[in-house]
């Protein structure tokens, strides 16, 4: 029972380490530019991942899972990253945060067109409140707007074009890989590829030369740390904890990351959208107490894999 709650609790902090990586990530971002930044952040990632995790050899993964698992993870921590480094302002960096937060509504959704289980008729309501969320968060503090909240994404179509990207690339993630995978962990291998596929987009860019100084490293560092002991910490927490406990508190990320991503960044977030953030948590929360009696295995790795 003892070990039971050791678990739970190494998984219960990964999910409070994930909820600041949004505002720890913008900050590094701003200091060391969005791009090398997050080369820099996944680089600091990989090398804590490699000492506590350690590195798997090649063989013991199979091919499909490396090149399609590994290409989805790589490709949705490069949008996710370069959205909210690429944001105008912090408030945007913010949005784009909850615009990932799409994903578990989106992973139900993905599992639901791929099984052939009958669905709850009240899943398709609460999907569509996830989006009305991200759009209620999006249109500003006049709530639903088309024309402002075109107005809004024109101002930067690339980072909201990432960042609803990578919440469709996380969705595909999370439904095809544990059949790819075959209960095999490649997160330190993904990280470095990660790292390297930023550096070169930074070496092929116009972007300046990174400018270090005493307060970018410290936040370097403890960005990088924080992200990777997350992923450390929920691989020990899904060994031997409460996976009900965990998964029903990783919903409650959107909320908790905004609340860390308002605290760090020393910004001050309107009603409107607050009230954003909460639907999309509401959203994520339905969807999985409508498929929690007859969840599909897409669905339960979901919360087996990341609560970021």
């Amino acid at each position: 029972m003892i070990n039971s709650h050791k678990y739970t609790l190494a998984g219960c902090l990964a999910i409070l380490i994930w909820s600041t990586t949004v505002g720890l990530v913008r900050n590094v971002a701003e200091q060391l530019g969005p791009i090398g930044g997050a080369a820099m952040i996944y680089s600091v990632s990989a090398v804590f991942l490699l000492i506590f995790l350690g590195a798997p050899r090649f063989k013991v993964f199979s091919l499909k899972y490396l090149v399609i698992g590994g290409a989805l993870f790589v490709s949705y921590e490069i949008c996710l990253s370069l959205a909210l480094g690429m944001a105008n302002n912090r408030i945007q960096a913010v949005e784009m945060g909850v615009i990932n937060y799409l994903w578990p509504s989106l992973v139900v959704l993905l599992a639901v067109f791929s099984s052939d289980k009958p669905v709850d008729k009240r899943l398709y309501p609460a999907i569509a409140l996830s989006f009305f969320g991200v759009a209620w968060t999006v249109g500003g503090d006049q709530g639903i707007s088309i024309s402002q909240l075109a107005g809004n994404i024109a101002t930067n179509p690339l980072s909201y074009s990432m960042a609803l990207a990578g919440a469709f690339i996380w969705a595909f993630y999370c439904n095809i890989t544990k059949q790819l995978a075959n209960g095999k962990n490649a997160i330190t291998w993904f990280f470095i590829a990660t790292a390297m596929a930023l550096w070169v987009t930074y070496f092929i860019s116009d972007e300046p030369a990174i400018a270090f100084t005493s307060n970018a490293v410290i936040d370097l560092v403890i960005t990088g740390v924080a992200m990777g002991s997350g992923y450390a910490l929920w691989n020990i927490g899904i060994i031997g904890g409460n996976m009900m406990l965990l998964a029903t508190l990783s919903y409650f990320t959107p909320l908790l990351s905004t609340f860390f991503s308002a605290l760090i960044l020393d910004i001050e977030l309107t009603a409107t959208f607050w009230q954003g953030v909460v639907m999309v948590t509401v959203a994520s929360l339905l969807c999985w107490w409508f498929t929690r009696d007859k969840p599909s295995s897409a669905i339960e790795d979901s919360r087996y894999i990341k609560a970021e």
